[in-house]
């Protein structure tokens, strides 16, 4: 317990030691981050002004998009810094909320998605019965259900760490706090710790994206039904799913799903899962939705209509 405290900060590689590479990338990240922020804020700002966006699956979308702000937040404010300073530190504790954090939104982001695709069943293959089962009251215990689920999930990842001792080296090479590089600096047997990390990110994003595939096969078998326009409404939609989990689970699944390893690829992948993804979120979900367009359009009207009184 002692040697826990030998270390008291952890400092980052970065993405780059290359300080040209790194003032380049402080431009594209904090453009990046900027639009993060404003596309997925401008979502919920939609939802909650607009009447049109009343259904469930406009209900869950804003809060996946708050959950991307805080997800994002977690890592890129950190990450934009660091590219402009020479020493890229972070405290104990400050790594250890970092990393509490990322699995605590990350975990969340999981279990929202998974109901965005249940609401997509219930409304493709139970259309008739959609109002009944996906009622106000059961939106709002999925949606909680999804943030006790992220925390819990963040509970036992960060307690796995957090009695680790660390007696030494305190190098990270990565740009943000991360179970598997901060395995790599304990000074003890990590082999048990890192398993369970498997058993419990790697297994929950397997099963929730199983989970996920399951739906959507289900969902097109049904659409052999349907209409060659609501085929196409529909593919739509689901299609945007699709996109956005791909995006999301295939890194996690890489990084997460495989021995206690680090690899020079995970940055990268990193990247992938805490920054394209939450800045894809708005341009799926608005540029490919029509009802989300005009909701927006409708919304810069009243804007203007507000400045010009």
């Amino acid at each position: 317990m002692a040697n826990i405290h030998n270390v008291t900060e952890f400092i980052f590689l970065g993405l780059s030691p290359n300080q040209k590479v790194q003032r380049v990338c402080f431009v594209i990240f904090l453009f990046l981050y900027t639009a993060i922020v404003l596309g997925n804020f401008l979502i919920v700002l939609t939802v909650m002004t607009s009447r049109s966006l009343g259904s469930p699956m406009y209900f869950f979308l804003s809060y996946l998009s708050f959950v991307e702000i805080c997800y994002s937040s977690v890592t890129a404010p950190k990450l934009i810094s660091d590219l402009l300073a020479e020493r890229k530190a972070i405290s104990w504790w400050g790594c250890m909320a970092q990393l509490f954090f990322m699995h605590f939104f990350g975990g969340t982001e999981i279990f929202l998605l998974t109901v965005m695709a249940y609401d997509r069943y219930v409304a493709i293959c139970k259309p008739l019965s959609y109002t009944t089962i996906m009622n106000q009251q059961v939106c709002a215990v999925l949606v909680g259900t999804a943030w006790v689920g992220g925390f819990m999930h963040s509970f036992a990842q960060i307690l796995l760490v957090f009695h680790l001792p660390f007696c030494g080296p305190n190098v990270i090479n990565h740009y943000f706090c991360d179970l598997l590089p901060l395995l790599k600096l304990a000074c003890s047997d990590t082999i048990l710790i890192g398993l369970l990390i498997v058993a419990n990110g790697g297994t929950l994003s397997v099963i929730s994206l199983g989970v996920l595939l399951a739906s959507y096969l289900v969902i097109l078998f049904h659409l052999r039904a349907w209409g060659s326009e609501g085929q196409r409404k529909a593919l739509s939609t689901c299609g945007s799913h699709v996109t956005v989990v791909s995006l999301f689970f295939g890194p996690c699944i890489f990084i997460y799903l495989r021995p206690s390893t680090t690899l020079p690829i995970d940055k990268v992948l990193a990247v992938f899962y805490t920054v394209i993804t939450p800045l894809l979120n708005p341009v799926i979900y608005s540029l490919r939705n029509a009802e989300m367009k005009k909701a927006m359009k409708r919304l810069w009207i009243r804007t203007r209509r507000l400045n010009e009184k």
